[in-house]
């Protein structure tokens, strides 16, 4: 039996600077989509957008709201809302020790190269994803929601024990989860 995610607090777009690969972005919008993203964005973008659909579905751009800045300077995002970039960075903070804003904006770099001093510099923070190298830029947006999604709460604790919780256990959690919104 399929089990709805229970919808977070907050909210969260993400993007890419400086995205050459359509089938890249393709996949990030698909991606953003399905972990219920609030909008998705690219900053001077290099992509046909024709090639987009090839990867993307889901038809995301229907579903979620998309930004095409061409610089910088043009971004605008909601008030309060925390813009993460993921970076491999010596000073980033790794993902598994960062706690999610619960307003955010995450933006990846280009498939070959980091994102632009420019943009980190107006990051509120950095964030890596602690790998031996770079992933996929898709792969990374991939990573990144999944755990915000499990630093949100978006599912019960997991068991002690291998395997995972039965039904009971499930509906006895979203019952608590509802009592303390």
């Amino acid at each position: 039996m399929t089990r709805p995610i229970r919808p977070l607090r907050g909210y969260f777009g993400i993007g890419a600077e400086e995205i050459s690969k359509a089938m890249n972005l393709g996949a990030i919008l698909r991606t953003a989509h399905a972990f219920g993203a609030s909008f998705a964005f690219t900053v001077n973008a290099h992509h046909k957008a024709r090639a987009v659909f090839e990867s993307d579905t889901s038809r995301s751009l229907k579903n979620v709201p998309y930004f095409g800045w061409d610089n910088i300077s043009e971004m605008r995002l909601p008030e309060k809302c925390a813009l993460v970039g993921i970076e491999l960075t010596d000073d980033a903070v790794d993902l598994p020790s960062f706690r999610h804003p619960r307003a955010a904006a995450y933006v990846l770099g280009r498939e070959r190269g980091s994102l632009s001093e420019e943009m980190q510099a107006r990051c509120d923070h950095i964030v890596r994803i602690p790998t031996k190298f770079c992933v996929n830029v898709s792969v990374a947006a991939a990573i990144t929601l999944y755990d915000r999604t499990l630093c949100h709460g978006g599912h019960p604790e997991r068991p002690v024990m291998p395997g995972g919780p039965g039904l009971d256990a499930v509906d006895e959690w979203i019952a608590k989860r509802r009592d303390n919104l």
